[in-house]
């Protein structure tokens, strides 16, 4: 991966904010590497020395972002031809044809009346009892934010891209892969009819699968699309009904950079206590949790904890428990803490997380490692936590939300 940027990052998560640290500073947690309370990513120099001997890194189309390993296990399919290597040419969409064949299964064009993609790979099955034979694959084209290749028969055209300049620009390269698998002898000089053959291929196929338009965009993508029937409402608005498995950061309320609300309908006795929600890990999340009879949240910003904790406890019975976080200048933000409409508890977060964390969402628990150190995961929550909802809040409404906080601690 080339995440780690030059220097390599003990939070990988500081990459997508933004933030490269020095070697200087990693030195000081060297021990901590591979253990819970990192989340690293080595320097680009290693990355390439990782990927030996082939070029570049994960994203790229070059051999070191696309070629790897494949093991099959099944005993009674591979029968005494088990355990040997094979070198035929394969990629990931060929894995469900071979499922289907292995099955004897023939994927229907249509499923519920709805017309089906065409299955696009070749079934590697014939692989299971033949080493030598020839790979069956004809073509494969590649495309990962706007780098571009094409193996053919043994051949390869690739070209590595610069997000952000013309894809007319890329420089093409050519490789006869079968002989020279490491991409060392670029033959794109010497041999210019079977790189125009390829180019040429590369569009073809780009067209049939859908890769036309081409996009560069990478991080931009990762931004959460709301519409309807997706778990990313239209209304932005999120309630989850506990018991509920942990969330993919993927499908639950994407709150990095935004301003929102959390608001947890609950009944409680006096002294229960647990988690309402987090997200992240100890390395950063967020976590708004009863502990004490107090409300609490903590923001955890690559181990710069904030928290904010009410002036008083929690009433018994059914309550409802909220947390209020509005976007500030230069990514601050403020917390507002309240108790069935009545505030609580408020203070400043100094920087906001645009990117928080891979691990998602846990609801009523803290299923990973804490999020924060004010408790022990799971830390589940000991009361009934009747709905968990999230209120996303566009930049116009926070500022109006500001107004009228502002008013309101002018009364109190």
């Amino acid at each position: 991966s080339q995440e780690g940027g030059p220097f390599g990052v003990m939070h990988e998560m500081k990459f997508f904010n933004g933030i490269l640290e020095t070697p200087e500073q990693a030195v000081d947690h060297l021990d901590e590497i591979g253990g819970p309370h990192s989340h690293t990513n080595y320097p680009w120099g290693w990355a390439q020395a990782g990927n030996t001997p082939f070029k570049w890194y994960k994203q790229n189309t070059h051999e070191g972002g696309v070629h790897v390993p494949l093991v099959v296990h099944w005993p009674e399919g591979l029968g005494d031809v088990g355990g040997a290597l094979r070198h035929q040419f394969h990629h990931v969409n060929d894995i469900a044809p071979t499922i289907y064949e292995a099955c004897g299964v023939t994927p229907k064009n249509t499923y519920r009346g709805r017309e089906q993609m065409p299955i696009s790979g070749t079934s590697l099955g014939y692989t299971f009892t033949g080493t030598d034979e020839p790979s069956r694959k004809e073509v494969q084209y590649f495309e990962m934010g706007g780098h571009r290749g094409i193996w053919l028969d043994g051949w390869k055209a690739v070209t590595r891209h610069e997000a952000g300049t013309s894809f007319d620009d890329d420089t093409w390269e050519l490789y006869h892969v079968a002989v020279d698998p490491s991409e060392c002898t670029d033959l794109a000089a010497s041999n210019p009819e079977k790189l125009a053959e390829l180019i040429d291929r590369w569009w073809e196929e780009a067209e049939l699968h859908g890769v036309l338009p081409l996009d560069d965009r990478m991080l931009q993508l990762f931004g959460t699309r709301h519409r309807d029937r997706s778990p990313h409402p239209a209304s932005r608005r999120y309630v989850y009904r506990p018991p509920i498995a942990p969330l993919p950061s993927q499908a639950g309320a994407s709150l990095g950079g935004r301003s929102f609300d959390a608001i947890a309908t609950v009944r409680r006795e006096a002294g229960q206590g647990g988690v309402l929600f987090a997200t992240g890990t100890e390395n950063s999340g967020i976590a708004f949790f009863v502990k004490n009879d107090h409300l609490v949240f903590d923001y955890n910003a690559f181990d710069h904890h904030t928290i904010i904790r009410s002036d008083s406890p929690i009433p018994d019975g059914a309550t409802t428990l909220h947390a209020q976080f509005l976007r500030g200048p230069k990514r601050t933000a403020v917390v507002t803490l309240s108790v069935d409409g009545n505030i609580v508890g408020s203070g400043e977060i100094p920087w906001m997380m645009s990117t928080i964390s891979s691990v998602g969402m846990s609801i009523a628990l803290d299923a990973g490692s804490p999020v924060s150190r004010e408790y022990a995961a799971p830390f589940a929550f000991e009361g009934d936590l009747q709905t968990m909802e999230f209120q996303l809040i566009s930049r116009q409404d926070a500022e109006a939300r500001k107004a009228e906080l502002a008013a309101e601690m002018g009364r109190q």
